[in-house]
C-alpha cells in the first residue's frame, strides 16, 4: 500500500521562500506509485493551510509520515519535532535535542569542541548588549557576524572595520537575540552531507567556490555563480578527514537521518573547522545535499526512500521503549 506522506513547508523563518522551492523538489521526486503526498502549507504568519497537524496521537490516521521542508526557526530548531513527537508521527530528519543543539550556532560549536572537534574561534553577544570594541579587541578583523538561530546564510555578514561590524551586529540582531561573531578563516569552503540512524554515512565532500567575497544568500540562491566542486578537489587523507569529521559532528550532536555539515579549511594550515550542522539541508534542484548523494550513486527519488524508512526505522525502535505506547 501508499504511504501517506505530509510535507510540510513554508513557516515563519528569514527561509520561507527556500522551504517552498525545497518542497517542491521532494513533490515532484516522490514516486507516485509509492506515496499519496499530502501539502501542508505554513504561512509566514504562521497559519497552516489546508490545516494543522494535531498533537493528539492517533489524531491523524491519514498521515504515515511526515517530512518536514522547513528551514531555519519554528522548523529546524526542534519545535516542529516536539508537535510531530506529540502526535506520535514519524517524520524525517533529527529529533527535538539534536534539531535544538544544532541550529543554535553556538551551542552546537561548544558541543563539537567539548567532542575534541575542530571549531573556529567566537564570541556570543545579545541584542541590548552589542559590543563591537570587544570583539575588535579579542579577534581584530576580518570577522563574521551571523544570527545564531538561522541559515542560508540570512543575516550574515564579514565585517572588516569598526563601522561595518557595528551595522553587522545590529543587522544580525534583527533575526535574532543571540549573535555569534567568529574569527575569518581565509581559506577553502566544503560541504559533506551524511544520512543515518545510529550508523551514520557520509557521502563525498564538495568545494563551494563561491563568485562574491563568501557564500552568502545571494550567492547561494539568486546569482547562480558559485562554481561547485563535486566531488571536491582533496587527497584521499584530506577527504577521509572531511567525512570522518562529519560524522562525527552529527554524532557529537546527536543527530539521525539526515544533515548536511560545513567545513572550513585554513588557507595555511590545511586545517578544516566544523562550520554548521544542517538537519534540515535545502533539497531544492541546485541544493548539494542531494547532489552530493546522487555523485555517490544515491539519485533523488532513492534518496527520500531511504529518508522515509528511516524516519519509520526511527519512529518503531522509539515506540518499542516502555512508555512510548
Amino acid at each position: 500500500m501508499k504511504k501517506n506522506v505530509a510535507v510540510v513547508y513554508g513557516g515563519r523563518s528569514g527561509e520561507h521562500e527556500i522551504s517552498i522551492r525545497s518542497a517542491r523538489s521532494i513533490l515532484v521526486a516522490l514516486d507516485p506509485a509509492k506515496y499519496a503526498a499530502r501539502e501542508i502549507f505554513i504561512t509566514k504568519e504562521g497559519n497552516w493551510e489546508p490545516g494543522p497537524i494535531l498533537p493528539a496521537p492517533g489524531a491523524n490516521g491519514d498521515i504515515d509520515v511526515v517530512f518536514p521542508a522547513l528551514h531555519g526557526t519554528f522548523g529546524e530548531d526542534g519545535t516542529m519535532q516536539g508537535l510531530f513527537e506529540l502526535a506520535d508521527l514519524p517524520y524525517v530528519g533529527p529529533g527535538v535535542l539534536s534539531s535544538a543543539l544544532a541550529m543554535d550556532k553556538e551551542m552546537m560549536k561548544r558541543i563539537c569542541r567539548a567532542h575534541g572537534l575542530p571549531v573556529v574561534d567566537f564570541i556570543v553577544q545579545f541584542r541590548g548588549a552589542l559590543d563591537a570594541g570587544a570583539i575588535e579587541a579579542e579577534f581584530g578583523y576580518p570577522v563574521f557576524v551571523k544570527p545564531a538561530n538561522l541559515g542560508s546564510s540570512v543575516g550574515v555578514a564579514k565585517a572588516k572595520d569598526r563601522a561595518a561590524l557595528e551595522a553587522a551586529l545590529t543587522a544580525a540582531a534583527e533575526y535574532d537575540t543571540k549573535v555569534i561573531v567568529e574569527r575569518a578563516v581565509a581559506g577553502r569552503e566544503f560541504e559533506c552531507s551524511v544520512m543515518g540512524n545510529r550508523e551514520l554515512l557520509a557521502a563525498m565532500p564538495c568545494e563551494i567556490l563561491p563568485s562574491r567575497e563568501f557564500y552568502d544568500y545571494e550567492d547561494k540562491y539568486l546569482l547562480d555563480k558559485a562554481v561547485i566542486e563535486l566531488p571536491a578537489k582533496l587527497n584521499p587523507a584530506q577527504t577521509e578527514e572531511v567525512r570522518r569529521l562529519a560524522v562525527a559532528a552529527c554524532a557529537a550532536c546527536g543527530v539521525e537521518g539526515m544533515s548536511r555539515v560545513d567545513f572550513l579549511m585554513d588557507g595555511v594550515t590545511r586545517r578544516f573547522f566544523v562550520n554548521e550542522v544542517n538537519t534540515i539541508p535545502g533539497f531544492t534542484s541546485i541544493s548539494m545535499f542531494p547532489k552530493m548523494w546522487e555523485a555517490a550513486g544515491v539519485p533523488y527519488p532513492a534518496l527520500l526512500d531511504r529518508l522515509i524508512e528511516l524516519a519509520l526505522e526511527r519512529h518503531e525502535t522509539k515506540r518499542a521503549t516502555r512508555y512510548s505506547k
